[in-house]
């Protein structure tokens, strides 16, 4: 073989050498917990994936998305977290207040970005709002202080409603703060409140059956993954027992229910998908400040009041950030 030749040829090589070594470096992997179900969080993991998208990152292309859902059954979620954690993903990404606290207790190493109702530095999750500090951040949900405008909203609507109901999930660690303050913020609006406890799908049927017994006016569901999961049929149970009912997030007025007011769950799971491609691109979650939304959605489904008979005042459509007829 010829000088020439020879060079040319170890120069192809070497340029081909690079490539092949990329080639063979393993795919990121993202640990995606959910608390729900896979079909209750499709819009959610919709949203997650245009924020990866607007980072670069394309599911099956340059990432690899590990999906878990624990099904609402919270005995199940250490499990889980503890499988991602052996897997040593790249990421893992929780979108509830029981994940997010499993996970900071199973790992201090793998970063972890997280959606959250609860204040994540009381719970020790990360140390400042602005600068997190370890391996943690994510979207902070401001869920308690949205109560007393909720009820605000359902007083306009309702003005000859004296009663209420709140439906909680018992295991939510935010359970008791939503009732407490849901409690306070009634008492300003001359409201009777009674707190219902629905820790799984079987609960439901016989809460709006006491609902119906006490003759209570209206009903408000709290911000949970258990409730976000089933939505359609608490909605269906509001409908078919005429309860006038405020939802935590547009999800439920979108599937028919009356009204909701809340942070915008897209915008959130948006989120988190572009801080997982951030840190898959280098930056660490201790750098990264958690999200606080500042925005709420005040969503109102005209075809679900005129089935109630109910009229809509004009103060609350012009408030209404989407109105569905």
């Amino acid at each position: 073989m010829k000088r020439r030749e020879f060079i040319t040829l170890l120069g192809g090589t070497a340029a081909i050498l690079p490539l092949a070594a990329n080639a063979q470096q393993p795919m990121p992997v993202i640990g995606f917990l959910g608390g729900g179900t896979i079909d209750g969080g499709s819009n959610f993991r919709d949203a997650f994936h245009a924020g990866l998208r607007e980072m670069g990152y394309f599911e099956g292309q340059n990432v690899k998305i590990e999906y878990r859902y624990v099904e609402d059954r919270v005995e199940k979620v250490p499990e889980v977290v503890a499988e991602l954690v052996r897997r040593r993903v790249n990421v893992i990404c929780t979108s509830n207040n029981i994940t997010s606290l499993a996970v900071k207790k199973a790992t201090s190493e793998i970063p972890h970005v997280f959606v959250i109702g609860l204040d994540p530095v009381l719970t020790g999750l990360v140390s400042t709002i602005n600068r997190p500090g370890g391996n943690a951040t994510g979207v902070y949900f401001l869920t308690t202080i949205l109560a007393p405008k909720r009820l605000e909203l359902m007083r306009a609507l309702l003005p000859q409603v004296d009663a209420v109901a709140a439906l909680v999930n018992p295991d939510n660690p935010n359970a008791e703060n939503h009732a407490r303050d849901l409690q306070a913020a009634a008492g300003t609006f001359g409201l009777q409140l009674l707190v219902l406890k629905l820790g799984e799908a079987a609960d439901f049927e016989p809460a709006f059956a006491t609902l119906m017994q006490r003759k209570v006016g209206a009903a408000l569901v709290i911000s949970d993954s258990l409730f976000q999961s089933n939505r359609r049929r608490l909605v269906d149970l509001a409908a078919r027992n005429a309860i006038p009912t405020m939802y935590p997030w547009r999800d439920f007025a979108v599937d028919g229910g009356l009204l909701s007011y809340g942070d915008s769950l897209n915008d959130a799971a948006r989120h988190i998908g572009l801080y997982a491609g951030r840190i898959l691109k280098g930056d660490k979650a201790g750098d990264l400040p958690v999200w606080v939304p500042t925005k709420f959605e005040f969503v109102l489904n005209l075809k679900t009041a005129k089935a109630l008979g109910l009229a809509i005042p004009a103060s609350l459509l012009a408030f209404a950030d989407e109105v569905i007829e």
